[in-house]
Protein backbone atom coordinates (compact mmCIF):
# COMPACT_ATOMS: atom_id res chain seq x y z
CA UNK A 1 0.00 0.00 0.00
CA UNK A 2 1.47 3.10 -0.95
CA UNK A 3 -0.68 6.47 0.06
CA UNK A 4 0.16 10.16 -0.80
CA UNK A 5 -1.37 11.89 2.14
CA UNK A 6 -1.67 15.74 1.33
CA UNK A 7 -2.17 18.78 4.07
CA UNK A 8 -0.79 22.38 4.57
CA UNK A 9 -0.88 22.02 8.58
CA UNK A 10 1.92 19.46 9.74
CA UNK A 11 -0.12 18.59 13.07
CA UNK A 12 -2.95 17.20 10.96
CA UNK A 13 -0.55 14.86 9.12
CA UNK A 14 1.07 13.87 11.92
CA UNK A 15 -2.37 13.31 13.42
CA UNK A 16 -3.43 11.60 9.90
CA UNK A 17 0.23 9.08 9.95
CA UNK A 18 -1.00 7.57 13.41
CA UNK A 19 -4.37 6.86 12.38
CA UNK A 20 -3.74 4.86 9.05
CA UNK A 21 -0.57 3.37 10.80
CA UNK A 22 -2.72 1.76 13.24
CA UNK A 23 -4.86 0.11 9.76
CA UNK A 24 -2.28 -0.32 7.20
CA UNK A 25 1.15 -0.67 9.30
CA UNK A 26 3.06 -1.77 6.31
CA UNK A 27 1.91 1.32 4.25
CA UNK A 28 4.44 3.75 2.60
CA UNK A 29 3.06 7.11 3.33
CA UNK A 30 4.05 9.92 1.38
CA UNK A 31 3.45 13.65 2.71
CA UNK A 32 3.01 16.96 0.70
CA UNK A 33 1.97 20.15 1.87
CA UNK A 34 0.58 22.42 -0.69
CA UNK A 35 -1.30 21.67 -4.02
CA UNK A 36 1.80 21.67 -6.36
CA UNK A 37 3.69 18.84 -4.18
CA UNK A 38 -0.09 16.80 -5.07
CA UNK A 39 0.15 17.67 -8.59
CA UNK A 40 3.40 17.25 -8.67
CA UNK A 41 3.34 13.75 -6.95
CA UNK A 42 0.26 12.45 -9.24
CA UNK A 43 2.19 11.82 -12.20
CA UNK A 44 3.77 8.93 -9.75
CA UNK A 45 1.35 5.80 -10.84
CA UNK A 46 2.34 3.96 -8.10
CA UNK A 47 0.34 5.45 -5.24
CA UNK A 48 -2.69 3.20 -4.45
CA UNK A 49 -4.82 5.81 -2.90
CA UNK A 50 -4.31 10.31 -2.23
CA UNK A 51 -5.64 11.89 0.88
CA UNK A 52 -5.94 15.37 1.01
CA UNK A 53 -7.32 18.50 2.02
CA UNK A 54 -9.05 20.83 -0.31
CA UNK A 55 -7.70 24.68 0.07
CA UNK A 56 -4.14 25.01 0.55
CA UNK A 57 -1.66 27.08 -1.29
CA UNK A 58 -1.19 26.29 -4.75
CA UNK A 59 -3.47 25.34 -8.10
CA UNK A 60 -7.04 25.19 -6.79
CA UNK A 61 -7.33 21.39 -5.83
CA UNK A 62 -10.43 20.90 -7.55
CA UNK A 63 -8.34 21.47 -10.80
CA UNK A 64 -5.81 19.26 -10.52
CA UNK A 65 -8.19 16.69 -9.99
CA UNK A 66 -10.05 17.47 -13.39
CA UNK A 67 -6.33 17.81 -14.63
CA UNK A 68 -5.94 13.59 -13.29
CA UNK A 69 -9.09 12.57 -14.51
CA UNK A 70 -8.38 14.32 -18.10
CA UNK A 71 -5.18 12.61 -18.32
CA UNK A 72 -7.12 9.15 -17.62
CA UNK A 73 -5.72 8.58 -14.06
CA UNK A 74 -8.33 6.62 -11.98
CA UNK A 75 -6.14 6.77 -8.86
CA UNK A 76 -9.00 6.97 -5.95
CA UNK A 77 -8.58 10.41 -4.34
CA UNK A 78 -10.23 11.46 -0.84
CA UNK A 79 -10.74 14.70 0.36
CA UNK A 80 -10.59 15.83 3.64
CA UNK A 81 -11.67 19.00 4.54
CA UNK A 82 -12.38 21.65 7.06
CA UNK A 83 -15.26 22.53 5.39
CA UNK A 84 -18.53 21.48 5.39
CA UNK A 85 -19.83 19.20 2.53
CA UNK A 86 -22.51 21.45 1.72
CA UNK A 87 -20.11 24.13 0.65
CA UNK A 88 -18.14 22.43 -1.50
CA UNK A 89 -19.02 18.48 -1.75
CA UNK A 90 -20.92 18.63 -5.34
CA UNK A 91 -17.99 20.77 -6.75
CA UNK A 92 -15.61 17.78 -5.57
CA UNK A 93 -17.21 14.91 -6.56
CA UNK A 94 -18.34 16.06 -9.97
CA UNK A 95 -14.53 17.03 -10.72
CA UNK A 96 -13.70 13.54 -10.03
CA UNK A 97 -13.38 12.74 -6.16
CA UNK A 98 -13.67 9.34 -5.11
CA UNK A 99 -14.91 10.86 -1.53
CA UNK A 100 -15.47 13.99 0.61
CA UNK A 101 -15.07 13.63 4.36
CA UNK A 102 -15.36 16.63 6.91
CA UNK A 103 -12.09 16.76 9.12
CA UNK A 104 -14.17 16.40 12.20
CA UNK A 105 -15.64 12.49 11.04
CA UNK A 106 -14.38 9.61 13.49
CA UNK A 107 -11.33 7.99 12.64
CA UNK A 108 -13.77 4.98 11.56
CA UNK A 109 -15.36 6.44 8.73
CA UNK A 110 -12.10 7.48 7.08
CA UNK A 111 -10.96 4.13 6.64
CA UNK A 112 -14.10 3.27 6.07
CA UNK A 113 -14.08 5.19 3.17
CA UNK A 114 -10.60 3.92 1.86
CA UNK A 115 -11.69 0.58 1.68
CA UNK A 116 -14.96 1.32 -0.35
CA UNK A 117 -12.61 3.56 -2.85
CA UNK A 118 -10.09 0.75 -3.02
CA UNK A 119 -12.22 -1.15 -4.24
CA UNK A 120 -13.12 1.11 -7.47
CA UNK A 121 -16.25 3.00 -5.26
CA UNK A 122 -17.29 5.98 -4.48
CA UNK A 123 -18.13 6.84 -0.67
CA UNK A 124 -20.90 8.90 -0.88
CA UNK A 125 -22.40 9.69 2.55
CA UNK A 126 -26.29 10.02 2.65
CA UNK A 127 -25.79 13.94 3.36
CA UNK A 128 -23.90 14.40 0.33
CA UNK A 129 -26.13 12.28 -1.80
CA UNK A 130 -29.12 14.49 -1.26
CA UNK A 131 -26.47 16.87 -1.86
CA UNK A 132 -26.02 15.56 -5.37
CA UNK A 133 -29.57 14.98 -5.79
CA UNK A 134 -30.71 18.42 -5.48
CA UNK A 135 -27.70 19.81 -7.36
CA UNK A 136 -28.84 17.48 -10.35
CA UNK A 137 -32.46 18.41 -9.91
CA UNK A 138 -31.57 22.58 -9.89
CA UNK A 139 -28.81 22.67 -13.14
CA UNK A 140 -31.35 24.47 -14.72
CA UNK A 141 -31.83 27.43 -12.41
CA UNK A 142 -28.06 27.83 -11.18
CA UNK A 143 -27.58 30.16 -8.14
CA UNK A 144 -25.13 33.08 -8.95
CA UNK A 145 -22.29 31.74 -6.63
CA UNK A 146 -22.39 28.31 -8.96
CA UNK A 147 -21.56 30.87 -11.83
CA UNK A 148 -18.06 31.01 -10.63
CA UNK A 149 -15.07 28.93 -11.47
CA UNK A 150 -13.24 27.08 -8.83
CA UNK A 151 -10.77 29.32 -7.80
CA UNK A 152 -13.21 32.43 -8.09
CA UNK A 153 -15.47 30.10 -5.62
CA UNK A 154 -12.41 29.40 -3.77
CA UNK A 155 -11.52 33.21 -3.35
CA UNK A 156 -14.99 33.82 -2.53
CA UNK A 157 -15.20 31.94 0.65
CA UNK A 158 -12.06 33.64 2.01
CA UNK A 159 -13.26 37.09 1.47
CA UNK A 160 -17.01 36.19 2.86
CA UNK A 161 -14.68 34.58 5.90
CA UNK A 162 -13.34 38.16 6.06
CA UNK A 163 -9.81 38.01 5.02
CA UNK A 164 -8.41 40.45 3.51
CA UNK A 165 -6.94 40.82 -0.37
CA UNK A 166 -3.79 40.54 0.59
CA UNK A 167 -3.92 38.01 3.50
CA UNK A 168 -5.80 35.62 0.70
CA UNK A 169 -2.91 36.26 -2.02
CA UNK A 170 -0.34 35.28 1.30
CA UNK A 171 -2.44 32.04 1.17
CA UNK A 172 -2.71 31.38 -2.05
CA UNK A 173 0.92 32.44 -3.08
CA UNK A 174 -0.47 34.46 -6.11
CA UNK A 175 -0.06 38.02 -6.49
CA UNK A 176 -2.47 41.27 -4.43
CA UNK A 177 -2.90 41.80 -8.01
CA UNK A 178 -4.40 38.33 -9.34
CA UNK A 179 -6.72 38.37 -6.01
CA UNK A 180 -8.29 41.93 -6.74
CA UNK A 181 -9.21 40.84 -10.16
CA UNK A 182 -10.70 37.38 -8.53
CA UNK A 183 -13.23 40.11 -6.21
CA UNK A 184 -13.61 41.85 -9.54
CA UNK A 185 -14.72 39.21 -11.55
CA UNK A 186 -17.07 37.82 -8.43
CA UNK A 187 -18.45 40.92 -7.88
CA UNK A 188 -18.94 40.71 -11.78
CA UNK A 189 -20.55 37.75 -11.96
CA UNK A 190 -22.87 37.88 -9.27
CA UNK A 191 -24.30 41.18 -10.10
CA UNK A 192 -22.96 42.99 -6.25
CA UNK A 193 -21.60 46.10 -5.23
CA UNK A 194 -19.39 45.43 -2.62
CA UNK A 195 -17.86 43.08 0.28
CA UNK A 196 -20.56 43.71 2.46
CA UNK A 197 -23.03 41.58 -0.55
CA UNK A 198 -20.39 39.48 -0.63
CA UNK A 199 -20.77 38.08 3.57
CA UNK A 200 -24.71 38.79 3.41
CA UNK A 201 -25.08 36.34 0.35
CA UNK A 202 -22.46 33.65 2.00
CA UNK A 203 -23.96 33.56 5.29
CA UNK A 204 -27.77 33.34 4.05
CA UNK A 205 -26.50 30.69 1.83
CA UNK A 206 -24.45 29.18 4.43
CA UNK A 207 -21.19 29.47 1.92
CA UNK A 208 -19.17 30.06 5.07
Amino acid sequence: MKILLVDDHAMIRQGLVLLLRQTYPSAEIVEKNDAVGLRDSLSDTTFDIVITDLFMPGPPVIEVIKQVRDSGNKIPIIILSMSLPERNAVRVIRAGANGYLSKDTVPEELIKAMQFVLQGRKYITPEIASLLADAYLDDTEKKPHETLSDREFEVFQMLAQGKTVTQIAETLKVSINTISTYKSRILDKMNFQGFADIIKYAHANNLV
